[in-house]
């Protein structure tokens, strides 16, 4: 099998150290470019309502930009679940024989985990009453030892991960600074989302990075909250419940 080299890993930009640092309050203000004040900001218009659920097993993800957080928060805590199991995995170095694919893994588990914990730190510390509870991910259908099961997750998680972002930027209510703040934000981390696709596309066949999820405007592609989360449900073993998010 013909060894394909991974594109060059996020970390190289600083970007993930960047996120890293951020669930330091002092160096997440200072990577977003919010004042303390404008922080609160970013949650400007959102009600206090408490995002569980009197349904057992569901997870209400919120309104306003609260909810637009617990969803990205929600997609992340997938991501890295799926990640952390696959590199934790006793058989990845027999399922990934190759060195370079198994760092590419190691390197995008790395990134997810930072992005999950980003959200995670800025939502308890701007919204506490308000964030998700941790989820429990359902990979039973996913064979750990078969290289192309986890290749091809790994791909519809990245994609759906892209596209989340895409659907969601429009979302964000901006009528404020930090709102502005946060859309840039969110740009910078789907553009390693990006990065990460196109890495797996071309881990599973040289030269496919951009098959099937450009549109016809050579853009990738935006999918709704709730077309995302039809396809992210059968991994999640809570019922998320996005139904109070801007739409």
């Amino acid at each position: 099998m013909a060894t394909q080299p991974p594109v060059s890993a996020p970390d190289e930009a600083g970007f993930s150290s960047q996120l890293l640092q951020s669930v330091n309050r002092r160096s997440f203000l200072r990577y977003s470019g919010m004042t303390a004040a404008a922080v609160g900001l970013v949650l400007a218009g959102c009600d206090d309502d408490d995002n569980g659920s009197s349904m057992p097993n569901s997870v209400n993800l919120g309104t306003g930009n609260v909810g637009i957080l617990n969803y990205a928060y929600a997609l992340e805590q997938l991501e890295a679940a799926f990640y952390a199991q696959v590199v934790s995995n006793s058989a990845f170095a027999t399922t990934f024989t190759d060195a370079a694919e198994r760092t590419a893994l190691q390197a995008i588990a790395r990134h997810e985990a930072i992005h999950r914990d980003f959200f995670k730190a800025a939502i308890n510390r701007d919204a506490p009453g308000n964030i998700i509870a941790d989820l429990t991910p359902n990979f039973s259908n996913i064979n750990f030892t078969s290289r192309t099961n986890v290749l091809e997750t790994a791909r519809i998680f990245e994609d759906l991960g892209v596209a989340a972002y895409n659907g969601a930027g429009r979302l964000i209510d901006t009528t404020t600074a930090a709102g502005k703040t946060y859309l840039g934000l969110a740009g910078k981390i789907v553009s390693v989302e990006a990065r990460h696709a196109a890495q797996i596309r071309d881990i599973i066949s040289l030269g496919t990075f951009s098959n099937d999820v450009v549109n016809a405007l050579g853009l990738d592609r935006a999918l709704t909250p709730t077309e995302v989360l039809a396809t992210a449900q059968p991994f999640i073993r809570e019922t998320i419940n996005g139904s109070n998010l801007p739409s």
